[in-house]
């Protein structure tokens, strides 16, 4: 594991507040924020795919940085998204994210062009040598159109503040090819919900977590009970959680944990257009899982998470 950071358990990749106009509510979104870290996680993802990331303009995604910083007040890491057309868009970006002082930022590929390999290390070796933060590459080949295999990872394992890699491929072999390719060089995380425990028995240190924003303390618990291999606590956990953490592997995946989210009253289920809310049977099979789920929540094995108030 990369010396740099000290990024591991999970991360929650925060949902942005709406208001009913669709502006930005940031009041609300430093609430979430704040419950979040109170039942226990361990740091946050800030402007992410959850946080509708490409919904934002440049001065809403400074605010959410700002909040979230001062939310956070270095109780746990800070990692902003960034999520731009050209590399030169993500460097302003990602410098915004360094006068905002969040502790890392979260670098997809550059959006809607479909790059060759040697474009996509260079895209993310061009941001990442422009500014001093940390760098989480990340992933998401079904989303993003963009695959960032073992091989490209490998070949940016001399760019320094490189530190990390979040996989949302769903295909766990990656971790271990990568670990072939450079050994611990850089810090693993899971990216996708329903391969959580898989990614964990990879070697991931750390978990971008998409339903975890509804369901804070099972995420964390069930992720430690992964990294302890306690396998007999772990696996109710993990098979009651597991239609909920399907959502996370949806094209609708916002909606969903939105809609989760509304449901247990920790956030809104309003997205900003072009997404829309969930509807007819979408929305009342999202209502199912969530009903089925409430109704047998289970007792959580103790992890050392902190009492809530």
């Amino acid at each position: 594991m990369s010396a740099a950071v000290h990024w591991q358990g999970v991360f929650p990749a925060v949902t942005t507040q709406f208001r009913e106009d669709h502006s930005l509510d940031i009041e609300a979104t430093a609430r979430v924020m704040a419950a979040l870290i109170r039942d226990g996680v361990s740091g946050l993802i800030i402007c992410g795919t959850v946080g509708e990331n490409t919904s934002l303009s440049r001065s809403e995604k400074a605010q959410i940085m700002e909040a979230a910083v001062a939310v956070a007040a270095g109780r746990v890491p800070v990692i902003c998204g960034v999520a731009e057309f050209t590399s030169a868009f993500a460097i302003e970006t990602a410098r915004e994210a360094e006068r905002a002082r969040v502790d890392g930022i979260m670098l997809m590929p550059a959006l809607v062009y479909s790059s060759k390999p040697f474009e996509s290390a260079a895209h993310f070796r061009t941001v990442a040598t422009a500014i001093d933060l940390p760098v989480m590459v990340y992933n998401n080949p079904p989303v993003y159109k963009n695959d960032i295999t073992p091989d490209i990872l490998a070949s940016l394992a001399d760019c320094e503040n490189i530190v990390c890699f979040k996989d949302s491929s769903g295909d766990t072999r990656r971790f271990i090819d990568t670990r072939k390719r450079v050994g611990d060089r850089f810090v693993l995380f899971a990216g996708l919900d329903d391969v959580v425990v898989e990614s964990v028995a990879m070697g991931a240190a750390g978990w971008v977590s998409g339903m975890s924003n509804a369901f804070p303390r099972e995420g964390e618990t069930l992720f430690r009970l992964a990294q302890a291999g306690r396998m007999a606590e772990l696996m109710p956990l993990y098979e009651w959680f597991m239609p909920l953490l399907h959502l996370d592997a949806r094209p609708d995946l916002v909606q969903c944990i939105k809609l989760c989210e509304h449901l247990v009253g920790r956030g809104s289920w309003r997205t900003r257009p072009p997404r829309l809310a969930l509807q007819g049977e979408d929305k009342a099979q999202v209502e199912r899982v969530m009903a089925e789920a409430l109704a047998h929540r289970p007792l959580l094995p103790d992890v050392g998470l902190p009492a809530l108030l």
